[in-house]
């Protein structure tokens, strides 16, 4: 009976032992590769060859050279099979292109909050008119950047193939015509052992 006991406690403090986790801060430029899905490291990659290649397109070289356009970037596109936030890829782009000096930036995700409070600083009556910031007065975009993300997914066995390509496309607002475009590709490729890890 005693030695059963011996057994119960050690097989319970080799299970607690077993189930404890532990959490730690990485790099968050490594590499990551916990599967095959759309991740970090896919994330980076895009905007680093979106924006090395918009800021190194010589048409934008030229526009940007003695003035900075002011442009908004709309949400990329998800149209692949899996949830992606692409609002954090936009964001990421639009942060390197901001950060560049290049450029400038309309938010369009925020309008509505902008409306709000210039309707309440002009109808409110509560803030005094001369500090008041009238409606009409701001500098409108001059381009458009845009993109979508799109997958194929084939899987043959224990081989899964997922390809991603992103695009993206500078439009001027006046003239509608695309000053710029380019497109990044990933391929992952996740293969099981035998035993099926």
């Amino acid at each position: 009976m005693k030695h059963f006991k011996l057994i119960f406690v050690l097989a319970a403090v080799i299970g607690l032992s077993a189930c404890q986790s532990k959490v730690e801060y990485g790099d968050a430029t490594e590499v990551e590769t916990v599967n095959e899905n759309f991740g970090s490291t896919d994330l980076q990659a895009i905007a680093a060859k979106m924006v090395d290649s918009m800021l190194t397109f010589p048409p934008v070289i030229v526009m940007t050279q003695n003035d900075r356009p002011i442009i908004f970037v709309d949400k990329i596109k998800n149209k692949t099979s899996e949830h992606i936030d692409t609002e954090s890829v936009t964001d990421t782009i639009s942060n390197k292109l901001l950060r560049s000096g290049k450029f400038r930036f309309i938010d369009m995700t925020k309008v509505d909050s902008v409306r709000k409070q210039l309707d309440y600083q002009n109808n409110a009556g509560m803030v005094d008119p001369s500090t008041a910031i009238k409606f009409g007065r701001q500098v409108g975009a001059q381009y458009m950047l845009y993109g979508n993300l799109s997958s194929i997914v084939k899987q043959d066995g224990s081989t899964k193939d997922v390809y991603y390509k992103m695009t993206m496309r500078l439009m001027d607002l006046e003239t509608g015509l695309i000053e710029w475009s380019d497109e990044k590709e990933i391929r992952k490729v996740k293969s099981k052992s035998f035993l099926g890890l």
